[in-house]
């Protein structure tokens, strides 16, 4: 009798589950972009590293952990495997939607005039910068069309002569046949505004592309808080 009623019992909560995440699917199917809170999100993509089981513990405990959905994507592995329960499986769910977002974004970017298509290169940018916690500094190398010829990851570490070098910059595009650059650098602190060094690091690489016909179309600056533009701040 105790082996029925303890399987009696345990059915309605695998059936529970199983309508919650019906329930979900059909939200997401049927209720557009904006069917499903930040955590259900979290919970339906979850699902594929949990057969069975509520998710919806782990995908509060991680907006909690982590803040933003943006964050919890671009957190790293291990930070993400100290928030209970989350496994290996887990982790890669979270991990492939985070590269599913940069790619699509990336799309929206190639083949197209990067002038022409300025937001979608800032939401580039921003989903691939934003969140990280060291600074980057890459150079869009782009066409005499505007088209991206090749974004380039330069470093890491601190946006000045050292870390980044204008003639090493400018013999990258000669190497190309560039016409013009765009910089792009991240503020890990999440305020976007310029640094001295950023912007003399930029007069210096402009000085030295011009003579070469090598145009720095902008410097953009990414962070948590948005992004600025050296360009519309009237610092070119």
């Amino acid at each position: 009798m105790q082996d029925v009623q303890k399987t009696e019992n345990s059915a309605p909560t695998r059936s529970g589950a199983a309508g919650h995440r019906a329930r979900l699917r059909e939200r997401l199917l049927n209720g557009g972009a904006e069917a499903l809170a930040d955590y259900e999100v979290l919970e339906y993509l979850l699902f594929g590293a949990l057969a069975r089981g509520d998710t919806k513990p782990m995908a509060k405990a991680l907006l909690a952990r982590f803040g933003t959905l943006a964050g919890v994507l671009n957190a790293e592995p291990p930070a993400l495997k100290q928030v209970k329960g989350i496994s290996d499986a887990s982790v890669a769910q979270i991990k492939i939607a985070a590269l599913v977002a940069r790619r699509m974004a990336r799309s929206e970017v190639q083949n197209k005039p990067v002038l022409g298509s300025w937001q979608a290169l800032l939401d580039y940018l921003a989903i691939d910068m934003a969140h990280l916690h060291t600074e980057r500094v890459r150079v869009l190398y782009l066409n005499s069309k505007n088209r991206l010829l090749l974004d380039h990851h330069f470093g890491d570490g601190t946006v000045d002569e050292a870390a980044i070098h204008p003639r090493e910059v400018i013999k990258r595009g000669l190497d190309l046949g560039a016409s013009a650059m765009i910089l792009v650098h991240n503020h890990p602190s999440g305020n976007p505004e310029p640094s001295r060094a950023d912007i003399q690091i930029t007069k210096h690489i402009a000085e030295a592309g011009r003579p070469l016909g090598i145009m720095v179309h902008d410097h953009v600056i990414v962070g948590r808080e948005g992004h600025v533009s050296l360009r519309a701040k009237g610092l070119i």
